[in-house]
């Protein structure tokens, strides 16, 4: 059987299980429940649960690429997924004014683990097929560059791997934090609209430091269905919870979750975190709030 043919079977036949958050017997939530022992699946991540579930993937569109060693975005790309993201880590304090902005998400939905593995992932002609893609179209040259991505050498002291499954990618996390013990990992994702953030001062209303020095980032990638980029920095990392408030008073409080890297001296000059922050490779710490559906993954003390 086609493997197209074959997720849209098993997307029909999970339809039944009703929409809504995934339920607490899918075997999604059941890992999570193993893997992650009082840690509550974030909300944003059970959504595209779910939507893996309920919905066929085969007609979902994804964002703009991430900064890759294997093709590097358009001008305006870069500067549309650089903006607002950054800041000092002097900003992460009660008071601290930021103008912040992130652009709306387009994560594709987590498929079933059993549904993803059959899907020839490593095979960019059998991806596009899968999903009915036409080759040399925008869609398949993101595929094509995130693949590149996955395949490319870990940066100096950077642990990385790609996963295609929620469980896939929990597992490669916890593998890097060099624990897979029940219970010892914490996971955290930004509680920003799916619509994005517009751009304009927020004020921080409240900030928790987040457990550990040393965490793993997983960011989605362009493909068809979710794929996950998760890796190590190359040094030691702070990680916390900021609450932003509109200085305006325009919309509710959003719960962000940021990483710090502390060490920039081997980072590109050119990394557009330099231009952002007005510093440079060795400088000051570069902090940078986590995306719609992107999570940081660390230690329990």
């Amino acid at each position: 059987m086609h493997s197209s043919a074959l997720l849209l079977i098993v997307v029909a036949a999970g339809i039944a299980e009703g929409r809504g958050l995934p339920a607490a017997g899918t075997p999604a939530a059941q890992f999570w429940e193993e893997a992650l022992p009082g840690t509550p699946m974030p909300r944003v991540i059970a959504e595209l649960v779910q939507k893996g579930i309920d919905n066929s993937p085969l007609n979902e569109r994804y964002a703009a690429p991430h900064f890759s060693a294997c093709g590097k975005p358009s001008s305006s790309e870069e500067a549309e997924a650089a903006t607002g993201i950054f800041f000092h880590e002097a900003q992460a304090r009660e008071g601290s004014v930021m103008t912040v902005s992130l652009p709306p998400a387009a994560v594709p939905a987590f498929l079933p683990r059993d549904v993803a593995e059959k899907v020839p992932f490593a095979n960019l002609t059998g991806v596009l097929a899968t999903f009915n893609i036409a080759p040399g179209s925008t869609e398949a040259t993101k595929a094509g560059q995130t693949l590149c991505g996955c395949r490319a050498a870990p940066l100096a002291g950077e642990h990385k791997a790609c996963a295609t499954s929620l469980e896939g990618t929990v597992w490669a996390a916890t593998r890097m934090l060099g624990t897979t013990a029940s219970g010892r990992v914490w996971v955290a994702a930004s509680e920003v609209p799916r619509d994005g953030l517009p751009r304009q001062a927020y004020v921080v209303s409240a900030v928790a430091a987040l457990h550990g020095d040393r965490h793993v980032g997983c960011h989605d990638e362009p493909f068809p269905y979710a794929v996950f980029h998760c890796h190590t920095a190359q040094s030691s990392t702070r990680a916390y919870e900021i609450t932003l408030s509109s200085l305006r008073g325009r919309g509710p409080a959003v719960s962000m979750v940021a990483l710090c890297h502390r060490d920039t001296s081997n980072w590109n000059p050119a990394h557009p975190a330099f231009e952002m922050l007005g510093t440079q490779p060795g400088g000051a710490p570069v902090c940078h709030f986590m995306p719609y559906a992107n999570l940081v993954f660390g230690v329990k003390a």
